[in-house]
C-alpha cells in the first residue's frame, strides 16, 4: 500500500508540500502528451500514469481517491472494460480477503498466544541474565514472525497483529537498546522475510499477477517458497537478526525489570484460528496438485473464520476493515494492462535491451532488473513501480528469450527492500506507533536492506543460474 495512508494525506492545507504534486503532477501529463515521441494512445496512456504516480508520490489526497480518479480517466480516454480490468485479477482479490483473515486473526487473540507461548518456552537457567533473555526472545519472535507471514497474507495486518507483543515483551528490559531491538527485528522478519513466500508480500501478489496477465507463466505457491523460501525468507530473517543484535541489545546482564507478563493455556478460540491458518497454508503449499489460484485457499480461511458457531469473529467485523485498497490495486492493474496495449511497454522494453550486451547473461539481467527496481522505488511507492515496470520486465524477457520466473521474484525482491519509512506504507504505519524514531527506523531498514543486496542477492542469483 503507499506510503500516504498516513493521516497527513486528510488533513493537509492547499499550501502545504504536498499539494505541489498536484500541479507537477498535471505538468508532467502535459509535458508528455505535448512532447513524448509515442502514439497518441500510448501518449495519453503514459500521461495518466504519471499523473497518478505523482500524486501517490506527494499524496495530496488519499491513495484510494487518485486511484479511483486514475481508473476513470482510464474509462473516458480508452473504454470501462480498461479501466475496470484490475477488479478481474485473482491477485486483487487475494489481498481483499488476506485482509479479512488478518481482522480475524486479531480479533481472535492468537496474538496473545504467540507471547504466552514464547515466554512459556524460555529455558529456566536463563531467566535471570538480560542478554540471554534478549537473544532468546529475538531470535524465536523472529522466526515466529516469519511463520506469521506465511499464516497471514497482509504485512500490515501482521505488524499490527505482532506491535502490541513485541511493545509487552519490550518491558521485560530496562534497557531502551534492547526495547528497540525486541521491536524492530521481529517486525522487519515478518516484513521483509514475506518475500520468500507468494502470498507474504504484496510486492510478490502484484508482480506475479501483472507476469499471468501479461501472458507468462503462472508462478505457484509451491514453486515461489522451494526457488527463494530459503534465502529470501529464512536467509533474510537470519541478517534481519543479525542486524538487530549488532544495532540493539542490552547494556547488560542486569537490565531486566519486574515486569512480568501472565501465561495461560491457549483458549479454543485460539487453537481454531490457528487450525484455519494452517488448512490455508496446506492448500496453498499443495497448489502444484489441485492447480487453483491462492485466492481460492485464503477464501477457505476467511469462510471458517467467520462462520456462524465455527467462526472465531463475528461477521460485523468485516465493516470494520479498511477495503480502500481494493481501488489502488484496480488503477495498478488497469494501467498496466493499459501501457501493455498501447505497446509502450515493448517499447521501454526494446530501449532497455540497448543497454545490454547482445544475448545478455541470466546474472547480467537479474542484476539489471534490481538496480531500476531499486532506483525507481527512490522515487514512488514499491506497488506503483510494479505496476509501470512489471509489464516491461515480461516484453523485455519474452524479446531477449529469458526465464520470466527468475526476473519476477528478483523484481518482487527488490521492490521489498526499503531505505526510508516514505517508501512504505508498512514502515510509515510501525513509525506511527511511536517506539522509534525515523533515523532509528531508517536505519535498521538501510542496514536489513545492504545485507540483502550485499549478502543474499549474489546468492539468490547463483540458485538461479543452477535451475534455469
Amino acid at each position: 500500500m503507499p506510503s500516504g495512508l498516513s493521516a497527513r494525506a486528510a488533513s493537509t492545507l492547499p499550501f502545504e508540500p504536498a499539494w505541489l504534486s498536484l500541479p507537477a503532477g498535471v505538468l508532467a501529463a502535459g509535458g508528455v502528451l505535448g512532447f513524448a515521441p509515442l502514439a497518441p494512445d500510448a501518449a495519453l496512456m503514459l500521461a495518466i500514469t504519471v499523473f497518478c504516480v505523482a500524486l501517490w508520490i506527494g499524496t495530496p489526497v488519499k491513495p484510494w481517491f487518485t486511484a479511483l480518479l486514475g481508473i476513470g480517466l482510464i474509462g473516458v480516454g480508452f473504454s470501462t472494460e480498461l479501466a475496470l480490468f484490475g477488479f478481474r485479477s485473482p491477485a486483487t482479490w487475494l489481498v481483499v480477503v488476506g485482509l479479512l483473515i488478518g481482522e480475524a486473526a486479531s480479533e481472535s487473540g492468537l496474538a496473545d498466544l504467540v507471547e504466552r507461548v514464547t515466554l512459556d518456552w524460555m529455558p529456566e537457567r536463563i531467566a535471570t541474565d538480560a542478554v540471554a533473555v534478549y537473544r532468546y526472545l529475538l531470535v524465536v519472535l523472529s522466526a515466529g514472525s516469519l511463520a506469521l507471514a506465511v499464516l497471514v497474507p497482509s504485512s500490515l495486518v501482521r505488524v499490527l497483529i505482532l506491535a502490541p507483543i513485541l511493545k509487552s515483551l519490550g518491558d521485560l528490559f530496562t534497557d531502551r537498546s534492547a526495547k528497540i531491538g525486541i521491536f524492530l527485528g521481529p517486525l522487519f522478519a515478518t516484513y521483509y522475510g514475506g518475500s520468500g513466500f507468494l502470498t507474504a508480500s504484496l510486492a510478490n501478489i502484484i508482480v506475479t499477477g501483472l507476469v499471468e496477465s501479461g501472458g507468462g507463466p503462472v508462478i505457484s505457491w509451491a514453486q515461489w517458497a522451494l526457488y527463494i523460501g530459503p534465502v529470501m525468507g529464512v536467509g533474510r530473517v537470519a541478517a534481519i537478526i543479525a542486524v538487530t543484535y549488532l544495532l540493539y541489545r542490552p547494556s547488560g546482564s542486569d537490565a531486566l525489570s519486574d515486569s512480568a507478563v501472565e501465561t495461560a493455556a491457549p483458549s479454543p478460540t485460539e487453537q481454531r484460528m490457528l487450525a484455519f491458518l494452517l488448512v490455508g497454508v496446506l492448500f496453498w503449499a499443495t497448489d502444484f496438485v489441485h492447480g487453483l489460484h491462492p485466492l481460492f485457499g485464503a477464501v477457505v480461511v476467511a469462510l471458517l473464520s467467520f462462520a456462524p458457531k465455527i467462526g472465531v469473529v463475528d461477521h460485523t467485523a468485516v465493516g470494520e476493515t479498511d477495503f480502500s485498497i481494493l481501488f489502488f490495486l484496480g488503477a495498478i492493474f488497469a494501467i498496466a494492462e493499459g501501457l501493455r496495449r498501447t505497446a509502450f511497454t515493448d517499447l521501454a522494453a526494446e530501449t532497455l535491451l540497448s543497454y545490454l550486451p547482445a544475448d545478455p547473461s541470466l546474472p547480467l539481467v537479474l542484476v539489471f532488473v534490481t538496480a531500476i527496481s531499486i532506483g525507481l522505488a527512490f522515487l514512488m511507492e514499491g506497488l506503483a513501480v510494479a505496476s509501470v515496470i512489471t509489464p516491461v520486465f515480461v516484453s523485455f524477457a519474452q524479446s531477449a528469450g529469458l526465464p520470466l520466473v527468475p526476473i519476477a521474484m528478483i523484481e518482487a525482491v527488490a521492490l521489498n527492500g526499503y531505505f526510508f519509512p516514505y517508501q512504505s506504507a508498512v514502515l510509515v504505519g510501525i513509525l506511527g506507533l511511536g517506539v522509534v524514531d525515523s533515523v532509528e527506523l531508517s536505519r535498521m531498514a538501510s542496514l536489513c536492506t545492504i545485507a540483502t543486496y550485499l549478502i543474499l542477492l549474489p546468492i539468490q542469483i547463483g540458485i538461479f543460474v543452477l535451475l534455469f
